[in-house]
């Protein structure tokens, strides 16, 4: 009768070529990844609520690095391997954009409202380009849900939601470009920042604002850390917000896997900007 022999365990020089194999994949779905993120698309999270109506605290988005051109900022770490800006590109008003503040070099999001040569100018809290007043509609109100990051501020009225929890209601308008591109704002009231300019845009640079046009260190602030962005260098920019990937109330906890289905704002997950 024949002996049927165990099989042999992997030798030395066996074990070191599967383990190397593995590093090396490793390498490859690293530098993947970084391509990935460098030059098509990466994520960005929603930290406050500047940009409301159209994005909440809480919201994780796809940008898509293409549009605008390459630049050192579109590394991880705003590594310095780009000179200058290549493939440049500029945005259209109405795009929203990702950019590094001028000076602290954190990531803010904010809509394009002018472009180089352009004038801006608000009075009142209406806007004015080129001496043209933008459109202006009062539409219905915008309704939020309170939430462990989402809270009622100051321009809001603070309700029952009808069923046990709280609501925050907003004055929202709608603003349509002179291209015909349209969008909502939220307005509280009068503010300091209802009236500024007129403003010539440098070349070079875009003038951005928030949606949420009382709660936003925009352009009409001038740039300091932590506050408002001035003017913002074209070079600074990052990307073209794509796409909502994913948006959380805040109620999510690490240990309870169910809060984080629970937490999801569902209806927000894939909408389009």
């Amino acid at each position: 009768m024949t002996a049927v022999s165990e099989a042999e365990a992997p030798g030395p020089e066996e074990q070191s070529e599967t383990l190397g194999g593995f590093l090396l994949f490793l390498v490859k779905l690293a530098l993947v990844v970084l391509i990935f993120r460098s030059f098509v698309f990466s994520p960005f999270s929603i930290p406050s609520e500047s940009m409301l109506p159209r994005l909440m605290n809480g919201d994780y988005l796809v940008a898509a690095k293409w549009p605008y051109g390459y630049s050192s900022y579109s590394l991880p770490f705003s590594a310095p391997l780009i000179p200058g800006r290549v493939f440049a590109g500029q945005p259209e008003r109405g795009d929203v954009v990702i950019f590094k503040h001028p000076i602290d070099r954190t990531d803010y999001i904010k809509r394009v409202i002018g472009l180089p040569g352009d004038t801006v100018t608000m009075r009142n809290g209406q806007l004015f380009l080129n001496g043209d007043a933008v459109a202006k509609q009062r539409i219905d109100d915008f309704v939020i849900p309170l939430s462990p990051n989402t809270d009622c501020a100051w321009g809001g009225v603070r309700e029952a939601d009808g069923e046990g929890g709280e609501q925050c209601r907003y004055a929202r308008f709608r603003e349509t470009l002179p291209s015909g591109r349209s969008y909502t704002v939220l307005d509280f009231g009068t503010t300091p920042q209802d009236d500024y300019g007129p403003t010539i845009v440098p070349q070079g640079t875009i003038f951005v604002m928030g949606d949420n046009r009382d709660n936003s260190q925009d352009s009409r602030f001038p740039a300091m850390p932590g506050g408002g962005v001035g003017l913002v260098p074209q070079e600074n920019l990052v990307g073209r917000a794509s796409a909502i990937m994913w948006s959380t109330d805040g109620s999510a906890e690490w240990l309870l896997p169910w809060t984080w289905f629970t937490a999801a704002r569902w209806s927000r997950i894939g909408d389009g900007l």
